[in-house]
């Protein structure tokens, strides 16, 4: 289980039964050898009432619970928390039973994923626990209150994708990229377009250096001005290569799937996500779906990002270069002129020609460490 995971397990253990405070009165009665007539006289509550707390029909309130303080010497507080216990698992279990039945909600959700991550642990034995697993982690209260924050926003996205994505497995891959972002050990500045304008050619620059050098840098560099950079693998279901959104007027979020597993293809996911931070307003969520073969190409606030992330890595003075390449050495010539990794140029070629073999030797594979 990642820590992550762990994180979302405070309450993990949770008993299938707990006795009622009325046996542990009755109990305290028979080790004080004391009747429940004696009680009643010693605390000013009914015999009726006291046996009915015994019986587990009437339950012990913060007032009986002093009072059974001042007549047994066991604190109140310790009536006050047995009784608080068996009245969250009486409802938890009362509402697993309601949940059970609205277990086919579970087939919109990525369940074996989340299990294998090791954020859910029950199984379709437990029908009603395994749905409160999945809401407690998507961050909701009802199922209602799921539609309205995740699978709305995802679906409308995907209304305008051509492609086949489950919008449910995009609501997860997007929750686990604000659990990685809740958990990052870094103090961060206030979001500032000027500054991220700035910040960029260094950020450019970082494509030259190896994974494990330029990753702490890149994202102490976003950090600093107001932005969490997110390893999130995507989620089978989602193709998803990157995502945007504001966690608050101060702090953006990009998250990144490392999908491909190459330079080329993330530098263009990146720098993709910030020119949505550039161009874009605070209030949407941006995610970017990697195309399959001859599909449709991006359209709107993504083809803008796309656009941009494009002009940056390979400035517009270059084009004409680069549409003469045909050989690696060629498009390795052009890299070290501009200042890109020769992966960057080789995958653009291959994007303009598609042929997807063209310099694969300057692709190299990058292997970044994950959070989730």
């Amino acid at each position: 289980m990642t820590a992550d995971a762990t994180a979302l397990q405070w309450h993990a253990y949770a008993p299938k039964r707990t006795p009622h405070p009325g046996v542990t009165l009755r109990e305290t009665l028979e080790a004080l050898n004391m009747s429940q007539s004696k009680l009643s006289t010693r605390t000013g509550l009914t015999q009726k009432h006291i046996n009915q707390i015994i019986q587990g029909n009437a339950s012990i309130s913060p007032a009986t619970a002093l009072l059974l303080e001042r007549a047994t010497g066991v604190p109140a507080d310790l009536w006050n928390n047995l009784e608080s216990r068996y009245q969250d698992l009486k409802l938890r279990q009362e509402e697993a039973v309601e949940l059970a039945e609205r277990a086919s909600w579970l087939e919109r959700v990525p369940v074996t994923e989340l299990r294998k991550r090791g954020f859910i642990t029950a199984t379709m034995r437990d029908k009603g626990l395994l749905v409160q697993q999945v809401m407690e982690f998507f961050g909701v209260g009802s199922l209602d209150a799921w539609e309205q924050t995740w699978n709305r926003p995802a679906a409308a996205f995907l209304q305008s994708s051509a492609y086949e994505i489950n919008a449910g497995a995009v609501a997860a891959w997007l929750r686990l990229g604000e659990i990685a972002a809740s958990k990052q050990d870094r103090e961060y500045g206030e979001f500032d377009k000027a500054a991220l304008r700035a910040a960029l050619p260094g950020l450019r620059a970082l494509t030259l250096e190896r994974p494990k050098d330029f990753f702490p840098k890149l994202t102490q560099i976003c950090a600093d001005i107001g932005i969490a950079v997110v390893l999130v693998p995507d989620i089978p279901g989602t193709r998803a290569s990157g995502a945007t959104r504001f966690l608050s007027p101060q702090r953006a979020l990009v998250q990144l799937s490392n999908r491909g597993k190459r330079n080329d293809k993330f530098w263009f996911a990146f720098f993709h996500e910030l020119a949505h931070l550039l161009l874009h307003g605070k209030k949407g969520t941006f995610v970017h779906i990697d195309p399959n073969g001859d599909s449709s190409p991006d359209t709107g606030y993504e083809q803008e990002a796309n656009d941009y992330a494009g002009r940056l890595l390979i400035p517009s003075e270059a084009e004409a270069r680069l549409r003469a390449i045909r050989t690696p050495d060629e498009a390795q010539r052009l890299a070290s002129d501009i200042g890109v990794a020769p992966g960057i140029v080789a995958g653009r070629v291959q994007r303009e020609t598609q042929d997807w073999t063209f310099g694969m030797s300057l692709c190299t594979k990058f292997e970044l460490k994950t959070r989730t």
